[in-house]
């Protein structure tokens, strides 16, 4: 097997992509306007998807409530402390950042709708 996507219920599925797709440059794969309004959306290689959606008969998990670690986004940043800054200026707000032994930076922050997105400059990528 391989792997398709993950889902996230979210409060405002509509607003949250189109933050994604402006700032973090993902691009939407598949669309449905009707309820519960999904949006997958698709990274710059085409094969890794969210699920956006919102549906309220499901209980939305409180994001901003939640640690981090729990749950986050974690994408490759060249300079993660410049998107760290251009993501503030866009309604993020910062969490951690944590330079690694190894010379990386992770940068964990939270979208406006409090789910965390790390911002991973990695000395050696996977």
């Amino acid at each position: 097997m391989k792997f398709e996507h993950f889902a996230l219920n979210v409060p405002d599925v509509r607003a949250m992509a189109s933050w994604y797709v402006e700032h973090l440059g993902f691009k939407i794969a598949r669309q449905r306007e009707d309820a519960p309004h999904t949006r997958f959306l698709a990274d710059d290689t085409g094969r890794v998807i969210v699920e956006l959606y919102t549906n309220p008969a499901a209980s939305i998990p409180a994001y901003p409530a939640q640690h981090p670690l729990v749950f986050h986004f974690a994408l490759v940043a060249a300079d993660a402390r410049a998107e760290c800054r251009r993501l503030e200026q866009a309604g993020a707000t910062l969490f951690l950042e944590e330079p690694q032994a190894d010379g990386s930076m992770l940068i964990m922050m939270r979208d406006p709708w409090g789910v965390p997105v790390q911002l991973c400059q990695r000395a050696k990528p996977f």
